[in-house]
């Protein structure tokens, strides 16, 4: 069982195993909810700023603030960042805020030309549910990097009122959701925008207890039971840890610990993730761990070095322990 207790004794485990000023700011920052004007926190933040992680994604960032594309990757060029919604969440991920450097508030203004059409990736009319897809994406970014956007609040206002007439009965309704999505934005296929259930999360306290638990038992247990992207489910965990696609399945963890009551899809995985700790209290994907395309959830800029991957697994696995105590208050 995941205390308090057992993740502070993982947490020490990491800060034994490396004093690297960025981990350190990490595990401060994220895993234990420092407040942002802490001493101890401002005394590392400078060393943070000048790290290696951070200095990748500043020099990385082109002129607009972004890393590419939204979404589409540019196969013609290689890049170590493949598309800006990566770069947003990793820096997001390693723990930069929009007053570091500048590069979440250029990142900003390159998600708010998105939304004004002044950053010129195109409108999307061939399909009609395109554009009200991206905007939901561009506002989940802008969200996340200063919540309570003003140029998200129609947005926003809009999934809200989506997610309240699909799930209106308690339970998910196809018919309702393409009803109401045929309705706000005007479309006509059958083919539905999918659910923006985490963008509605950024403000939480609009999304009431009843509309929060039918949409867990609703995309949580679809994600439980076919697995989320990667098709890795919780309930069909790999026999050992170290394994090449082991970190698969956090696409699939995260997904559903986004939602507050996620034990019930997700409390037999971090028991496997707390038994398959090594004896230091550790973790490590192992040598022949494969990322999936535009993965962000890493923590080095080499990942070749075992060190450097231990300390990527071991990020991970707390970050996401982390939200799951968030979310499942005993």
């Amino acid at each position: 069982m995941l205390t308090k207790g057992e993740f502070d004794k993982h947490v020490a485990a990491l800060l034994d195993f490396c004093q690297y000023p960025a981990v350190k700011y990490k595990v401060l920052f994220s895993l234990l909810d420092t407040p942002y004007q802490d001493r101890a926190l401002s005394a590392l933040r400078e060393d943070f700023l000048k790290s290696d992680i951070v200095e990748e994604m500043y020099q990385t960032q082109d002129m607009h603030g972004g890393w590419g594309k939204l979404r589409s990757k540019d196969y013609s060029v290689k890049a170590r960042i493949p598309t800006s919604g990566v770069g947003i969440e990793r820096c997001l991920y390693i723990g930069l805020t929009i007053e570091d450097r500048d590069i979440l508030f250029m990142a900003s203004e390159y998600l708010q030309g998105l939304l004004s059409g002044t950053v010129g990736e195109g409108v999307f009319e061939k399909n009609e549910r395109e554009n009200p897809w991206q905007n939901a994406i561009v506002c989940n970014y802008l969200e996340a990097i200063t919540p309570g956007q003003p140029q998200c609040d129609e947005t926003y206002r809009q999934w809200l009122y989506i997610a309240g007439r699909a799930y209106e009965e308690g339970e998910y309704s196809y018919e309702k959701d393409r009803a109401a999505q045929q309705e706000v934005f005007l479309t006509r296929e059958n083919r539905l925008v999918p659910m923006q259930s985490e963008l509605l999360l950024k403000r939480r306290p609009n999304v009431s207890e009843a509309l929060e638990n039918a949409m867990l038992r609703h995309l949580g247990r679809g994600a439980f039971e076919h697995g989320h992207f990667w098709e890795k489910t919780p309930d069909k965990l790999p026999e050992n840890f170290v394994f090449k696609q082991t970190r698969r399945w956090f696409k699939t963890f995260n997904y559903i610990n986004q939602f507050r009551g996620s034990r019930i899809y997700l409390e037999n995985a971090v028991e496997w993730l707390l038994e398959k700790a090594r004896p230091d209290g550790l973790w490590d994907w192992g040598p022949q761990v494969k990322d999936p395309w535009g993965y962000f959830g890493y923590f080095s800029c080499n990942r070749h070095y075992k060190h450097n991957r231990v300390v990527d697994c071991s990020v991970e696995v707390l970050n996401f322990l982390r939200e799951y105590m968030r979310n499942n208050p005993r």
